[in-house]
């Protein structure tokens, strides 16, 4: 839909194509994307209600003006217009609605959206194995499960790196696989001490890139200040895997009386980034030499154990801590405004991009918001203490760029909104698949 279209479709009077085009000016781009809306979830809410009349016994069917919403048609060829901030809250209404409807995986098969980090992801997540599973300690859905052992607070996390290429601009599979999994226990305040690393090896992998990966692995684990002291090995026919794989867990000690995580979002709150967004991801669709671009952009991996540890020391209002990895920021946003029952409110001027990563997305068609990280963090701070959370980040190196990018809101509640750059307001959701599959 173009936006003259959306024009005029929200005049005041307008008729289907035939509209004047006088709406307001400002109305004219926020009954775009509400138009937008209303009608993908029209659609959405009218094959649910197909698919529960075919499941219903004959006689106990919906009547046939089930489907109608307050901007259905009132008569044949108009359509009923609703107040610019009625249908808005409408829109908002419907997603509350869908949001909170029981988890349900819709495709037979596992498709690769479901590994994307977004909505399929979640909904893979919640519907199959947070079902199967079910348990205090996995109920939160943080990076690391917060455990007491003998009166000792233990972070335990675990993580697969299935990346393509394994070799690119700032880093490799192996260095990824020790900082992905540090940062996860870095997220929960833990102090990371001790990693598992088990390796799935195709037939006919060379052996130097191996040796490669591992030193890269040894690199990263004393930059860390982690040790490997376990781990596994198998060996899969040629064909039935894309050289190596790489599966970890780890373990860290929580020693500081805090207890992290995004359900403690509450509205005042700063939403801080420790620095641009999207180097990871850009570089690895780069490096796959798909496109014919060509940019001066490495990956972002690294440990972010000793900016966390500067951070908890300085600032105690810290309420959350996630790595911004497949999904990127919006999709920690979307869960922050989720698990607290929240709003969230970021300005896009305020978001560090370099000139490069957004170039770059905007040639490929993304959203930086959306591309993955895997040296870069979101705290969720008390605003009284944003200053201070800034300012311990950017003494050190990886957080020299940090920057308060919004706040927790009241309201609209498990909605992230955008202020854009030209002054209006957009809803960023979680994307159901990944512009960039397999970038960690």
């Amino acid at each position: 839909m173009t936006a003259g279209q959306a024009d005029q479709d929200t005049a005041p009077g307008g008729t289907g194509g035939t509209g004047t085009g006088t709406a307001p000016k400002e109305a004219a781009g926020a009954g775009g994307w509400i138009a937008e809306a209303l009608r993908e979830h029209e659609e959405h809410e009218r094959s649910e209600q197909e698919m529960q009349r075919t499941e219903q016994p004959a006689g106990h069917g919906h009547s046939h003006d089930a489907g109608r919403t307050a901007s259905a048609a009132d008569g044949p060829g108009r359509r009923r217009e609703l107040p610019m901030a009625d249908r808005e809250q409408q829109v908002l209404d419907r997603i509350d609605r869908a949001r909170r409807r029981r988890p349900k995986v819709r495709e037979e098969r596992i498709t690769m959206s479901h590994g994307a980090g977004g909505k399929a992801t979640h909904t893979l997540i919640e519907a199959v194995f947070l079902d199967a599973f079910r348990n205090p300690l996995l109920e939160p859905l943080e990076d690391a499960a917060r455990l007491n052992v003998n009166g000792t607070r233990v972070a335990l996390t675990t993580d697969s790196y299935v990346v393509s290429p394994l070799f690119f601009p700032g880093g490799d599979i192996g260095d990824l696989a020790i900082n992905g999994t540090v940062n996860d226990l870095s997220m929960s305040g833990a102090v990371p001490l001790y990693l598992s690393a088990g390796f799935i090896l195709e037939e006919g992998f060379p052996v130097a890139d191996l040796s490669r990966i591992t030193a890269s692995m040894r690199a990263a684990a004393d930059a860390a200040g982690v040790q490997v002291v376990t781990g596994d090995t198998k060996v899969v026919e040629r064909g039935k895997a894309d050289g190596c794989y790489i599966n970890t867990a780890g373990v860290g000690i929580i020693e500081r009386d805090i207890d992290l995580g995004v359900a403690n979002a509450r509205p005042g709150d700063a939403i801080i980034v420790s620095g641009p967004i999207g180097d990871h991801g850009v570089t690895i669709m780069l490096a796959r030499g798909e496109l014919d671009i060509e940019a001066e952009l490495e990956s972002d991996t690294a440990s972010l154990a000793g900016l966390v540890a500067d951070l908890l020391d300085a600032v105690p209002g810290v309420r959350a801590l996630r790595d911004a990895t497949r999904g990127g920021v919006a999709t920690i946003l979307n869960e922050i405004a989720k698990s607290a029952n929240v709003g969230v409110l970021v300005s896009e001027d305020d978001i560090p991009v370099r000139d490069v990563v957004r170039g770059a997305s905007e040639l490929l068609g993304i959203d930086p918001m959306y591309v993955a990280c895997e040296g870069r963090l979101v705290a969720v701070v008390d605003g009284s203490q944003a200053d201070a959370a800034v300012a311990a980040m950017r003494s050190r190196p990886l957080g020299e760029q940090a920057a308060v990018i919004g706040h927790v809101t009241e309201g609209p509640e498990g909605i992230v909104q955008l202020k854009t750059a030209f002054g209006g307001t957009r809803i960023v959701d979680l994307l159901v698949g990944d512009p960039l599959p397999r970038i960690c």
